[in-house]
């Protein structure tokens, strides 16, 4: 069964090699640096930049219709033989709501409400970010139900970085 690892950037290279993946998504503020870890080839890593915010703020870039499409673009081309790793700095905000977008896109019968009650028991500090979910809800033609399933579990726990967990796909 595949699965998709959430991690924040202090955890990414021994979630890396604790889960074996084979393609790597990192959402970080534009211009970031983030060192690809080595197991995961240039071609299997996907970098998409954009701040964590929800509404123009200047200096900084929310999650747009292209990066939501570069991130589900490339997860329906990831084999699912082997996991994919999400991760943004925090592993609470910009790597939950990719993840959740990205299971909602690969299991098109998937209840999102289900769904997200899920995420918030695997990870209690996951505050998916919201625009990014929004746009993902648009594109997929879910009409508004990942983002209701989302405002319905709330903010999440209060913490430094989220641990990280896994989401097992359909």
């Amino acid at each position: 069964m595949p699965t998709l690892h959430i991690c924040p950037l202090s955890r990414l290279p021994e979630t890396v090699a604790a889960s074996g993946a084979s393609h790597l998504v990192t959402l970080a503020t534009l211009g970031s640096t983030v060192e690809r870890p080595a197991p995961i080839p240039p071609e299997h890593h996907l970098r998409v930049g954009f701040s964590d915010i929800v509404a123009p703020l200047e200096g900084h870039l929310p999650p747009g219709e292209a990066h939501v499409r570069a991130v589900l673009d490339f997860a329906a081309a990831w084999p699912r033989e082997r996991p994919m790793v999400i991760h943004c700095y925090a592993g609470i905000s910009r790597s939950t709501a990719a993840a959740y977008a990205v299971a909602c896109a690969l299991g098109p019968s998937v209840d999102e409400a289900d769904l997200a009650r899920e995420l918030r028991h695997l990870a209690p500090s996951a505050t998916p970010n919201r625009l990014f979910v929004e746009i993902a809800d648009r594109l997929l033609g879910r009409e508004g139900r990942m983002s209701a399933a989302i405002a319905e579990i709330g903010r999440g726990a209060e913490a430094f970085e989220g641990a990280p967990f896994r989401i097992a796909l359909a």
